[in-house]
């Protein structure tokens, strides 16, 4: 049995919610009121078997705010623990180094991840991304500038392109 931590934040985009482990390892995150939105984005074999909620998670909750108001690398050293094959971790990995306010397309995605003609290998790992914000899935956007699709909406990717820009 594995014990994880809970908290949600208002922000001015929309209820952001964290799941972290014990160690402060992000597991899951994103732009919803709901850990019930989140639990399923998580490996089973990282899924936290208990929720225990709190008000502030220490330095995820310092990070979110901050982003929030401006510090957009707030985020980039908060630790992240996500579990899959090797290219989706390789991915995800890859993902943490795009800079905010220069997002990137699903092809030059593909080649930071070390595989150029995996493309839909690279978008279905944006999809399978559970820590939304920490590892910034809304920097990758179509070929052509085309905002793409977010599992927390398009509104809200556009929102966060917006705040980076």
């Amino acid at each position: 049995m594995s014990t994880g931590h809970v908290s949600t934040i208002d922000t001015q985009i929309s209820p952001f919610t964290a799941i972290v482990a014990m160690d402060g390892a992000v597991l899951a995150s994103g732009w919803t009121a709901s850990a019930d939105d989140l639990l399923p984005q998580i490996s089973p074999s990282l899924r936290p078997t208990t929720l225990t909620t709190h008000r502030d998670l220490g330095a995820v909750t310092r990070a979110v705010r901050a982003y929030h108001a401006g510090d957009l690398d707030a985020i980039t050293d908060i630790p992240v623990r996500q579990r899959a094959g090797e290219f989706m971790e390789q991915a995800w990995d890859a993902l943490r180094t795009v800079p905010a306010g220069k997002p990137v397309s699903y092809a030059d995605y593909a080649l930071l991840a070390g595989r150029p003609s995996a493309v839909r290998a690279a978008a279905t790992a944006c999809a399978r991304n559970a820590a939304t914000l920490f590892v910034p899935c809304h920097r990758v956007i179509r070929t052509g500038g085309a905002i793409g699709n977010f599992r927390w909406g398009v509104d809200v990717k556009r929102r966060l392109l917006a705040h980076e820009a």
